[in-house]
């Protein structure tokens, strides 16, 4: 087992990214970072370097734990790093704004007035 490997090989072999070519993209564009510094695709992961990745689904904050190479399945993967990223705030409720029913024509100038009241304009 190899003491270190690629940063974009390790990110797509844990699942951070869907594949390698990606990995290196991100990379490339600044979306990775290694121990706070952004990574090049082909710098060296260790074990215990903390790695920020953005990914789709927002950052990601994982602590490198295992060394791999090559892509394992999901239940393996899960392994080789412990997730630190912080659980999403939570999604506040959106006031519905009230809607004219369709086919009801242009507000008249009272509607206007009431809806710019109801909006605080």
């Amino acid at each position: 087992m190899d003491s270190s490997a690629r940063a974009d090989v390790w990110v797509s072999a844990v699942r951070l990214y869907k594949n390698r070519s990606i990995a290196s993209k991100e990379c490339r564009a600044g979306h990775v970072r290694i121990n706070g510094a952004k990574a090049k695709p082909s710098q060296p992961v260790n074990i215990g370097d903390r790695i920020e990745a953005l990914t789709e689904g927002g950052l990601r904050i994982v602590v490198v734990t295992k060394i791999i190479a090559k892509r394992v399945g999901a239940p393996v993967a899960v392994q080789c790093y412990v997730d630190k990223t912080p659980p999403p705030p939570p999604k506040e409720e959106v006031a519905v704004m009230p809607r004219r029913d369709r086919g009801a024509g242009r507000p008249t100038k009272r509607d206007r007035r009431a809806m710019d009241r109801l909006r605080g304009r």
